[in-house]
């Protein structure tokens, strides 16, 4: 008998305190069949992305695991007045279609800009929006949020700076440049993590010479002219 892909877990609502159920896929059936560059994934089956967001029946407030646990007074006053009085009560609790799963990410970005979230959640929020519409081929509203997503992952390193732990941030905002077709910007970023003594992230230093390399070719064949640190045959 085939395992059902989906399991319920109970949330308790930061906003409303009401409990209630979310759906998420199993671990054992979480293997991507490939990945892109920018941790995009595909799946045979069920998408856990389609799951990560969970959406409060009761209120609407919407939130991610990353999210703020607790919410202040004026956070919970916040999102009443922008988001909690227009609600009408809708169900996501379920299996989820791509329609669903694209309401759920809107209604988190929504909710974590009414009560001034993380960056970090906000940045992953719009880039979780630009991976939905990739899956469906839309490319204009995919670019339309990778760079609202870009523009969010910066304001996360101009408030963070950069630390050991930051190479996967600064590769993807490299990799968001060179996504978006600003090639000079995308060089500079994978620059700092192959060349930052300080970085021991071998994953994200190997990461960010392939797409030095892939960047390299995109450039020649557009016949962008190469950045002096890209005269060379490759990146190191």
């Amino acid at each position: 008998m085939e395992l059902e892909p989906l399991y319920q877990i109970k949330i308790v609502c930061p906003h409303c305190e009401q409990d209630f159920q979310t759906s998420r896929v199993r671990p054992s059936l979480k293997k991507a069949i490939r990945t892109d560059s920018d941790f995009c994934a595909y799946y045979k089956n069920e998408n856990p992305d389609f799951y990560v967001v969970r959406v409060c029946p009761h209120c609407g407030f919407t939130s991610t695991e990353h999210s703020t646990v607790q919410l202040s007074d004026q956070q919970n006053k916040l999102f009443k007045e922008k988001i909690g009085n227009r609600w009408q009560s809708r169900e996501y609790g379920g299996h989820r279609s791509w329609e669903d799963a694209l309401e759920t990410y809107k209604l988190g970005l929504l909710c974590a800009q009414s009560i001034g979230e993380k960056e970090r959640v906000i940045s992953s929020l719009l880039q979780h929006i630009a991976w939905m519409y990739r899956y469906q081929g839309n490319e204009e509203q995919e670019l339309r949020f990778l760079q609202f997503s870009l523009d969010s992952y910066i304001r996360v390193y101009e408030l963070e700076g950069v630390g050991a732990n930051n190479a996967k941030l600064l590769y993807l905002i490299g990799e968001l440049h060179r996504r978006i077709g600003n090639f000079h910007e995308a060089v500079r970023w994978f620059s700092r993590v192959i060349n930052d003594k300080k970085i021991m992230d071998a994953a994200m230093i190997r990461a960010s010479r392939e797409q030095w390399a892939v960047l390299r070719e995109q450039m020649l064949a557009k016949d962008i002219s190469l950045p002096e640190e890209m005269q060379g045959a490759s990146s190191s």
